[in-house]
């Protein structure tokens, strides 16, 4: 059973450089990189690769850890080419285990837009990954829309990755346990989550998927909260003026993928949700990484017969990305 795992992170020392001596760019969540982690990261040869071998991931789409550029502002528009060009290199020496999603510099619209046009078309990249918020800009914002527009045009997906919560919301919500617990809690423990699967509600609600029918975006750890709470999310439509109801967004525009996140429970409430076409296969790597062949047992103890448990571990991924071209 071929395993592609499409929310596998990398972080050039270029970028760690620019969150460190730009001003602004860190928001604390580089923090959370141990040394291990950051080996894992920066390493695009043998031993990722060995990793991957050892946890059963045949392929890794590659993508830039959290928080991306969205901190640089234009300074991340060359910067967005450098990392796209180096991920590109990188699947071509190996195609056969990489894959990438492009990066955006998400502070520049127009260059985003075009960054993703190059990214898709002359890179073979499958599509990008955002990271909701520019500054205390929702990604239902104006500065989206043409990054919204060129990925409904080139038919590629959207991985939609957390980011940690704006500091007024962590010091209301997030604040008073001291470090390293509040930083905990406003990412990995829970901030990180709400704060993508908002994310995803504000661009239903905004109309994307109105204005763009065919625009595909991807949520991490099974939905980052939002398919526990279709019942009440559904009751937005009393009120919320769209073309179709919210739960036919979620159906129809929305796919889910793993994280890691290794339940077989949260799994059937991702089918549940979406349907058995629209869930796909991820580790999260490096954070998630776990010895003992995870992923791969992972897989084959499901409770899916053998052609649903291919369109999860592949197969899914496949089809949605199958009209990008290799360069």
């Amino acid at each position: 059973m071929k395993i592609i795992g499409i929310e596998e992170h990398v972080l050039p020392a270029e970028v760690g450089r620019a969150w460190t001596t730009i001003p602004g760019a860190d928001d604390g969540t580089s923090a959370l990189n141990t040394p291990v982690i950051e080996e894992r990261l920066a390493d695009l040869g043998d031993k990722r690769l060995a990793l991957m071998d050892e946890t059963g991931v045949d392929v890794q789409v590659l993508s830039l850890t959290t928080s991306g550029l969205n901190n640089l502002g234009a300074h991340g528009v060359d910067l967005a080419r450098r990392v796209n060009d180096l991920l590109s290199r990188t699947v071509a020496t190996n195609p056969e285990r990489f894959q990438a999603l492009a990066v955006l510099p998400s502070g520049a619209p127009d260059a985003a837009a075009l960054e993703l046009r190059r990214a898709v078309e002359d890179l073979g990249c499958k599509g990008a990954i955002v990271y909701g918020r520019v500054g205390d800009r929702n990604l239902d914002d104006p500065i989206f829309e043409p990054t919204f527009a060129c990925a409904a045009e080139l038919g590629v997906p959207l991985l939609i990755h957390p980011q940690i919560p704006q500091k007024s919301v962590r010091d209301a919500c997030y604040s008073g346990f001291g470090e390293p617990i509040d930083l905990a809690l406003s990412t990995f423990g829970l901030g990180w989550h709400y704060e993508a699967g908002l994310q995803f509600v504000r661009i239903v609600l905004g109309g994307v998927f109105d204005r763009y029918p065919g625009l595909q975006v991807i949520l991490g750890h099974w939905g980052e909260v939002v398919i526990f709470y279709l019942e009440r999310l559904a009751m937005l439509d009393r009120v919320s003026g769209l073309k179709r109801p919210f739960i036919d967004y979620v159906r129809r525009n929305l796919y889910l993928t793993a994280s890691g996140m290794f339940s077989a429970a949260y799994l059937q409430r991702a089918i549940d949700a979406v349907g058995v076409e629209r869930i796909l296969f991820s580790t999260d790597f490096p954070y998630q990484y776990r010895t003992g062949g995870d992923a791969r047992r992972f897989v084959d103890g499901l409770a899916l017969d053998d052609a649903d448990k291919a369109l999860f571990a592949h197969g899914n991924w496949q089809r949605l990305t199958a009209q990008v071209q290799s360069p």
